[in-house]
């Protein structure tokens, strides 16, 4: 074989190699115990795009009050129950990892944390979506006000009725995640996360998790989040 046939010879099995490329791939799918790996590498793939396209200063989209959905055409998503039936009156968010004040944190602490409304865009994994009012403390406050270590990667968050969700550093000290105690000018219903939910404009919906009871800040994650350990995307941004 000439130099001149090797390099048409070259060009031609890297053209088939190209051809060929995507049916194997779609083969590895198509088995089992590829299909898994193949699965999780490309939410983590997609997740790190995510990560990077994030931009913590840019803020989400808000509207007018007359813009805002109606709450009773504002659908109800729960995990297992609509009202988990937390003890309101005695509730407090414990506060755990790398914070220089951990603790329990009642309502009222929060509440003395500045205040802030938006009306955002929420936005289901289902496809629906929602113009709402939201209202309570900056995430960041909080994290200040503890003392967390913003170097740290991650926080980590428990719910009353089983729930749990974890978001980056950038997200939570984005200045639109809220520690979300009202709702169109009135506390949290029980059905809608009372007595503190996350409503996080920057994420799709299930990352605004409800009835919080704890919050960790860590550099380890032994779970994702509820649905992100289904196999749904972590970062998920908007």
């Amino acid at each position: 074989m000439n130099i001149n046939d090797e390099k048409r010879f070259r060009r031609s099995s890297r053209r088939e190699f190209l051809k060929l490329a995507p049916l194997v791939a779609l083969g590895a799918f198509a088995v089992p115990r590829f299909r898994d790996p193949l699965l999780m590498e490309g939410l983590e793939l997609t997740d790190w795009f995510s990560a990077r396209l994030f931009r913590p200063g840019h803020l989400a989209r808000t509207f007018s009050n007359s813009q805002v959905t109606p709450i009773e055409k504002f659908p109800l998503n729960s995990y297992e129950d609509d009202d988990p039936e937390v003890d309101l009156e005695n509730w407090t968010l414990s506060v755990s990892g790398e914070v220089r004040s951990p603790g329990e944190y009642t309502l009222a602490q929060i509440q003395k944390l500045p205040r802030f409304m938006q009306n955002t865009r929420h936005i289901c994994v289902e496809g629906w979506d929602v113009i709402g009012n939201f209202g309570g403390a900056r995430l960041s406050g909080l994290l200040n006000a503890i003392g967390a270590d913003t170097k740290a990667k991650f926080i980590y968050f428990e719910c009353a009725d089983g729930y749990y969700e974890s978001l980056d550093m950038a997200t939570a000290l984005h200045p639109q995640s809220l520690l979300c105690y009202e709702m169109y000018g009135k506390p949290l219903e029980r059905e809608r996360g009372a007595p503190v939910r996350l409503a996080l404009p920057t994420k799709i919906g299930y990352k605004s998790a409800k009835y919080l009871t704890s919050l960790r800040v860590t550099n380890v994650l032994q779970k994702k989040g509820y649905w992100e350990d289904q196999g749904y995307d972590w970062h998920y941004g908007l």
